[in-house]
């Protein structure tokens, strides 16, 4: 028995500077903008969503607005709101830390990342180890509120 509508889930983040995230989601990584929304502050502190304060939604899909049943990003900003957790590592703090991203190749996303200028962390691009596959690469980001985004693709080739 399927007990749900969609295959997909759609993941939420809160950001300082929507502006500013959807240019890096969109530039640097590749997402395409599909669609965007406010929520009223009303509805919002009924839901317990905020404690009254409004929601600027926009959401992102790596396939477009064609791809129904792609993940959906929702980049939220709400005005006087946020504080930054420990963002150190992908283990500094509990719950949700960083977005899985594959591609199919490393070298175009890492010519549109350095045109975007941004930069991976550590050595990336890094071979998967054996056990994992060894065909692949990883290569961790952040955006511009520090959140980690990883991109799992082919070996580059130079």
């Amino acid at each position: 028995m399927d007990e749900f509508i969609e295959p997909t889930i759609d993941v939420g983040c809160v950001v300082n500077n929507i502006e500013a995230s959807v240019k890096f989601y969109t530039e640097a990584i590749g997402f395409k903008v599909t669609g965007g929304f406010k929520v009223p502050s009303g509805f919002a502190k009924s839901a317990g969503l905020t404690e009254g304060k409004e929601l600027d939604i926009k959401v992102l899909t790596l396939g477009g607005a064609e791809e129904e049943e792609a993940t959906k990003l929702k980049l939220m900003q709400v005005k006087g709101s946020g504080g930054k957790a420990d963002q150190t590592h992908i283990d500094s703090t509990l719950g949700f830390s960083y977005i899985t991203v594959f591609i199919k190749d490393t070298d175009k996303t890492l010519a549109r990342l350095k045109k975007a200028g941004v930069n991976p962390i550590a050595k990336g691009p890094v071979t998967l180890p054996k056990n994992l596959d060894p065909s692949l690469s990883l290569i961790i980001v952040k955006d511009p509120d520090g959140n980690f985004v990883e991109l799992v693709g082919p070996k580059p080739k130079n």
